[in-house]
């Protein structure tokens, strides 16, 4: 497993299976990238001037909502995963 450094989380994007509204069952290539996924991992939060960490917002197991083109994709095996710093984490789904 990675373990993210600093302000990041480690996060598994959603996969659904897209359709079009007449039930057409698009490829990947042509869905939407994901803005949603679960986190895997955090790492130990944001270093301030002051030599203080502040820990994430977010906790492993959360649903998360992050920007579009947001954060770096890495491969774990045969899994796609995203390292996100925490300012493009949007929303936790609850």
């Amino acid at each position: 497993m990675l373990k993210p450094l600093g302000n990041r989380a480690l996060v598994r994007p959603s996969e659904e299976e897209e359709r079009t509204p007449g039930g057409i069952v698009l490829p990947d290539t042509a869905r939407k990238k994901p803005q949603e996924g679960k986190v895997l991992a955090v790492g130990s939060g944001k270093l301030l001037d002051s030599g203080k960490r502040v820990a994430l917002a977010v906790k492993v197991g959360d649903t998360v909502v992050y920007s579009k083109y947001a954060g770096t994709e890495v491969r774990l095996g045969d899994e796609e995963l995203v390292i996100l710093e925490e300012d493009s984490i949007l929303a936790v789904r609850e």
